[in-house]
């Protein structure tokens, strides 16, 4: 059942419950999905093998309003419901990860951020660019020694005068290095842990701001990841968002809607593999494999973890929009559905053999795509003790 939607008006019991999707969401899926295997498809390995920046397909999101999917439309956006939003992105993540990923971090952690917390005149300022493709956003609150514990945060933003002056780094950052505008998490209160840490908005152009090399990375190559450098660079007080101390929570409930998408990529990669290698049993090569209960039982599992995945990430869309708490719901559906794309890789690899490690077949690189997947965003760690928190325990 490819086609999945949660449509309810509470969660009592006995209410009806609705998996098709709108015509404008069939619309959206079918849009995107045709863009991603005839623009994205024909390209995957070259960005897969050399790194690099996909401006083209990029700006071809863009055309699309891809690029603008959880701005508001009063901001130029092309916002409609959180569902379309991840039916996108699993469309982009099922032919690459890579590409997936720049849809996913612009859209959900930069963008996002902004919207949810940015002032009027801040939105009114930097959405609509945003939204138009013509400047990507970048998120930054991973540090050297800040990942899963952002208490560490270690960059500092200083008042002075009518700026704040930033000094320290960020790592791992996606897109830093063709991003134009960031979302910047730095402590103006040292001494109060998580509740001294604010955010900011950070022009590409600041003095005292440059971007470091760029890793090189087992997957999701398509997607550039840098380090952020601040000397002495000076932010107008004008883009601090909300109250100084506000970041870290603003942050927080910024990445519950973020693993809904991170979610969403993991979806689509798990599904991309699934997809890739039933083509494989479907060919002379695998057609004898493909006759083996043993094979069939293998790949009846993973469709079914794989349907099981679908159906927690969908239903986190449904409660975001319907402004129902999903802490819980989200960090499951993330938890489950990363580490069911990679199972599936590590499974129909195997199932492949040595056709499975060559790029003959997508499954090779959505494998390798597939493990960020269980690290950014927050680990799987994280992720349970999340949920188990949820649960009253700890």
């Amino acid at each position: 059942m490819r086609n999945l939607d949660i449509r309810r008006a509470d969660w009592s019991p006995g209410r009806t419950m609705d998996f098709r999707l709108t015509a404008a969401q069939e619309e959206m899926q079918r849009k995107v999905r045709q863009f991603a295997e005839q623009e994205i498809g024909p390209v995957v390995n070259e960005f897969d093998s050399h790194s690099g920046f996909p401006e083209r397909v990029v700006l071809g999101m863009a055309r699309l309003g891809l690029l603008g999917l959880t701005v508001p439309p009063e901001y130029g956006g092309t916002f409609t419901d959180t569902l379309s939003y991840v039916l996108a992105v699993e469309e982009v993540s099922r032919v690459c990860g890579g590409h997936g990923l720049i849809l996913a971090a612009h859209n959900s952690l930069g963008n996002a951020h902004i919207a949810m917390f940015g002032s009027e005149e801040q939105k009114k300022k930097y959405l609509p660019p945003i939204a138009r493709g013509e400047s990507l956003s970048a998120w930054a609150l991973t540090e050297p020694g800040a990942g899963s514990d952002a208490g560490g945060t270690m960059t500092t933003a200083i008042a002075q005068g009518d700026s704040y002056i930033l000094n320290g780094s960020k790592l791992f950052i996606i897109s830093g290095n063709v991003a134009s505008t960031f979302v910047i998490m730095a402590s103006t209160d040292r001494a109060k842990g998580t509740r001294g840490i604010s955010s900011f908005i950070m022009e590409r152009d600041t003095p005292g701001f440059r971007v470091g090399e760029l890793e090189d990375k087992l997957g999701v190559r398509a997607s550039s990841t840098a380090e952020l450098f601040f000397d002495n660079a000076p932010v107008p007080k004008a883009n601090l968002m909300g109250k100084e101390g506000e970041g870290f929570k603003q942050a927080l409930q910024n990445l519950d809607g973020g693993r809904i998408s991170i979610s969403a990529f993991s979806l689509g990669m798990a599904q991309g593999i699934l997809d890739d290698c039933l083509r494989f049993l479907r060919e002379p090569e695998g057609a004898r494999l493909a006759r083996s209960q043993a094979v069939q039982f293998q790949m009846a599992r993973l469709a079914t973890e794989t349907e099981a995945a679908r159906l927690l990430v969908y239903r986190c869309a449904y409660m975001k929009d319907a402004k129902i708490p999903y802490s819980k719901e989200s960090a499951m559906a993330k938890l489950y559905a990363s580490e069911t794309a990679s199972r599936n890789g590590m499974a129909c690899v195997q199932l492949m053999g040595p056709a499975g490690l060559t790029r003959k077949y997508a499954v090779e690189r959505l494998t390798r795509d597939a493990k960020l997947a269980e690290i950014g965003e927050g680990t799987s760690e994280i992720q349970k003790l999340v949920i188990s928190r949820q649960l009253g325990l700890g």
